[in-house]
């Protein structure tokens, strides 16, 4: 595996003098989880196009960029309602840098048997934390060669404060979850790691919101998302990356099912120079169900990359992907859809679809689905299209008046809405819908 010399890895450059920082900042106890994972970073380093992984996937500006931990960002309210969904009506968990914000939360009113906060405060869901925090995210055990987690180790190197859903079995939570990461860095490129777990108990249910947001500056921003749903558990996971055109934004998101769970992502992707995601969902139990949409626009040069990986371990299992792309000028967009179905898993019925629109001859999908199948009784699809905008169907539009630019816009928005109607939260997806009409028109 090809890797940048660690002495050009501006990311691990001050990690010795970061570390009694960190400790300060979050729980104590997790010394030996940072230790691991800064020594397994250290052995392969930033990733290059020549890794499989990152083939399409350029991040030489993360070694060209001088970068710091940007704690002690003073924001107020009124700075973070401005941003994407910083008014939305829900309990709120933010984050500036990376650093909890306790005067801009307000995670009051909850269930009993609910805890919605910052690992520092949740002192006595301590050993909880520390029971799943690294115990979700991994491949142990997984069929496949070609994972890559270095960037999920560099997170856990970096671990200290971070975001805790947890809710006791019969919990539901009502009002919507928002869990929001701000940059602001006016000088130096802000370094931020967020780490976020959610474990919701045996037939609890919520709709959290994770969104990525920029009030000042760029930064780079690599989280990490640990999901673990008990039995007929049920979890919408709406993720929004609206960061700025100057950022780099690298996520992973790790998703373990027991049975009868329903896990829901909604993966959008405004934002950033260059965004990586990628979504890990492990399917232990039967009878569940997993559903992996995403919205994405690249204009400029953006690179949008998205990688999703199910693992059907057991029978009796759906799942269903729809990743759109919609890409402008010399945008780029990327898709590499695994599908994995184990020996034992029959029954599964899993669809994969990746479709993207192309608003220029020079804009650029790269897409890569693949099926691995070991059992013998499922049913398993997958197709990828990409084109440009029907001539037909914007002749049909301007034969009524409307003019070209708008003609296109809803058109593409047509496109999209198959992905947006999966949010069900109204505001929500009203702010998105609005969002997506200013990108496609700048």
């Amino acid at each position: 595996m090809t890797a940048t010399s660690l002495s050009s890895d501006p990311l691990v450059a001050a990690y010795d003098e970061l570390l009694p920082v960190l400790t300060v900042d979050g729980l104590p106890g997790f010394e030996e989880l940072r230790a691991a994972a800064i020594r397994r970073y250290r052995e392969s380093g930033i990733p290059t196009t020549r890794d499989e992984e990152f083939k399409y996937t350029p991040l030489h500006a993360l070694t060209e960029t001088k970068y710091r931990f940007g704690y002690g960002a003073n924001l107020t309210r009124e700075d973070v309602s401005g941003l994407l969904l910083g008014d939305v009506d829900a309990i709120t968990v933010v984050f500036v840098n990376g650093q909890f914000a306790p005067d801009l939360s307000s995670t009051d009113s909850l269930p009993n048997g609910a805890y919605i906060g910052s690992f520092s405060e949740a002192t006595e869901f301590e050993d909880d934390i520390k029971a799943h925090l690294g115990s979700i995210a991994h491949f142990d055990g997984r069929l496949g060669s070609t994972n890559d987690l270095r960037f999920v180790d560099l997170n856990t190197a970096y671990l200290g404060d971070g975001t805790l859903v947890f809710l006791e079995k019969n919990v539901a939570v009502e009002r919507t979850i928002h869990i929001v990461h701000v940059v602001s860095a006016s000088e130096v490129a802000a370094l931020s790691f967020p780490r976020i777990l959610i474990v919701l108990g045996e037939n609890a249910e919520a709709k959290v919101i994770e969104s990525y947001v920029t009030f000042a500056g760029n930064g780079v921003t690599i989280p990490v998302t640990e999901v673990r749903l008990a039995a007929s558990a049920r979890l919408e996971h709406n993720r929004l990356q609206n960061e700025s055109l100057a950022s780099t934004h690298i996520a992973n998101i790790f998703v373990d099912q027991a049975t009868t769970s329903v896990y829901t992502s909604n993966n959008i992707n405004f934002g950033a120079s260059v965004s990586r995601c990628d979504i890990n969902a492990y399917v232990g139990g039967e009878h569940c169900e997993t559903w992996l949409n995403s919205a994405n626009v690249a204009a400029g040069s953006q690179i949008i990359d998205n990688h999703t990986r199910i693992d059907h371990a057991q029978p009796n299992c759906q799942s269903f992907e729809v990743y759109k792309s919609i890409l402008k000028d010399n945008g780029v967009g990327v898709f590499n859809g695994k599908i994995f179905v184990y020996e034992d898993a029959q029954k599964t019925d899993a669809k994969q679809t990746n479709q993207a629109i192309l608003l220029s001859p020079t804009a650029t999908m790269n897409t890569k689905p693949q099926l691995e199948i070991f059992a013998d009784d499922v049913k398993c699809t997958h197709g990828a299209t990409i084109g440009q905008l029907r001539e037909d169907a914007l002749f049909y539009l301007r034969a009524r008046g409307i003019p070209l630019a708008e003609a296109q816009g809803l058109l593409v928005y047509a496109f999209a809405a198959e992905v947006l109607e999966k949010i069900t939260i109204d505001e929500v997806r009203g702010k998105l819908e609005a969002a997506l009409f200013e990108k496609l028109a700048s």
